[in-house]
């Protein structure tokens, strides 16, 4: 049997690198797996041999004991592969294809499947509409920040790139399809993008610089970055974005030294329910900060996308409310504005074959705008502290150094 490795969360701010069970097209116990999941079969999956798999700021929320996530957990949602192993119900994708892997496990039968609502898929996860590898209450698939994953559903679910000679000299930007450029493309696209519009983008780390770059694509005129991080602002200037430091307090003043007047068109929160205050309260969590200040900034008649990750249960929360996700939210504002907001999972799907073609055409280079670093699956504790601490990369795990670029975090 073909070894196994993943990285598991132990509890908060502790993730290991162990031996884990080699996949089968059977979902079997384990941590977070729910109990009507048990057994399942996947005649219709993949294995595939991961060549890349990120860590990404929705895996830091339980890492950092923000959800109810249990112990031992297989993490990772962010996965690109090499198919090694096929079910005997799936007829077009073949072993040896390199294939990026939608976070979202949709069954393409369902309702919402059939609509392109993949982030919604009815047939997943028991506990709820949608679902997800290696994440909390999504079913219990297992995460894909590992040696091998199986990929339920994979004739539907898997992107398979034209050329792998080609896709392995642009792994660091095509790596970022299975997650986080198609949402920071939704949240730039649902916010109402268009030629010439002005796009305020809440948080510098890399799905906020993704709907940065996904805002400059769709023909913005202005794109404005806020953050705290000194390091992610001076990221996002680096791809000539305008900045927006809220820890001198109300964006609004800083938007019109930029723009001549204090609103924007389109208003996008990368940031979740882990945002902090502005100003003099920058240093205390206050999860509604960033949702009430986006209704402020963006004109009336403009929409928010609201990419940025809001959870049913926070056991870090600062209050009762706040634990299961309500939050004081100001909608009468946003009503008076007659503001359209879009949240919820990213329907990857919708967007990641357009989004792999300008990748291949050379039309956008995702990986440098996030700064992507590759390291190996031994150096993801290191990567997860790192991230953790506010640096401005997105750490590219590469359990076999497919790419040959791995090096120390």
């Amino acid at each position: 049997m073909t070894a196994n490795r993943a990285v598991t969360y132990q509890g908060p701010m502790k993730v290991m690198v162990e031996n884990i069970d080699y996949p089968t097209f059977e979902l079997r116990d384990g941590p977070g797996v729910n109990p009507a999941n048990v057994g399942r079969k996947v005649p219709h999956g993949a294995i595939l041999k991961v060549v890349t798999t990120n860590i990404c700021g929705s895996d830091q929320h339980m890492v950092r004991g923000r959800t109810t996530a249990p112990e031992g957990l297989v993490l990772g949602h962010e996965i690109t592969g090499e198919v090694v192993e096929v079910g005997p119900g799936v007829e077009f994708v073949k072993v040896g294809d390199l294939c990026s892997v939608p976070f979202n496990i949709a069954c393409g039968r369902c309702k919402n499947c059939k609509e392109g609502k993949t982030g919604i898929c009815l047939n997943v996860n028991p506990d709820r509409p949608g679902s997800a590898y290696g994440y909390v209450d999504m079913g219990g698939w297992v995460g894909g920040q590992a040696d091998y994953v199986l990929v339920p559903y994979a004739d539907w679910n898997l992107l398979v790139f034209p050329d792998k000679d080609q896709a392995m000299e642009k792994i660091t930007d095509l790596t970022m399809l299975s997650d986080i450029f198609p949402t920071g493309f939704h949240g730039a696209y649902t916010a109402g993008t268009k030629t010439g519009s002005t796009v305020y983008v809440a948080g510098a780390g890399p799905v906020g610089l993704a709907a940065a770059v996904s805002a400059q694509l769709l023909g913005a005129s202005a794109v404005l970055v806020a953050d705290l991080n000194q390091d992610r602002l001076e990221q996002a200037r680096r791809i000539g974005c305008e900045t927006v430091d809220v820890s001198k307090g109300d964006p609004r003043d800083q938007i019109e030294q930029i723009l001549g007047v204090p609103e924007v068109d389109c208003g996008v929160d990368a940031v979740g329910f882990e945002a902090h205050g502005h100003g003099k309260d920058s240093g205390t969590e206050a999860p509604a900060t960033v949702l009430n200040s986006l209704m402020e900034v963006t004109a009336a008649g403009g929409a928010l996308g609201i990419p940025g990750l809001y959870v049913t249960g926070d056991p870090g929360a600062g209050d009762e409310a706040a634990k299961i996700g309500s939050l004081s939210i100001r909608l009468g504002l946003g009503w008076a504005k007659s503001h359209s907001f879009t949240t919820g999972q990213c329907p990857v799907m919708k967007y990641h074959r357009g989004l792999m073609n300008a990748i291949l055409a050379d039309k956008v280079h995702i990986g440098d705008a996030v700064n992507a670093t590759v390291i190996g699956l031994d150096d993801a504790p290191r990567g997860y502290a790192d991230f953790d601490s506010g640096v401005a990369k997105k750490f590219v795990l590469d359990p076999h150094n497919s790419t040959g670029r791995v090096k120390a975090a």
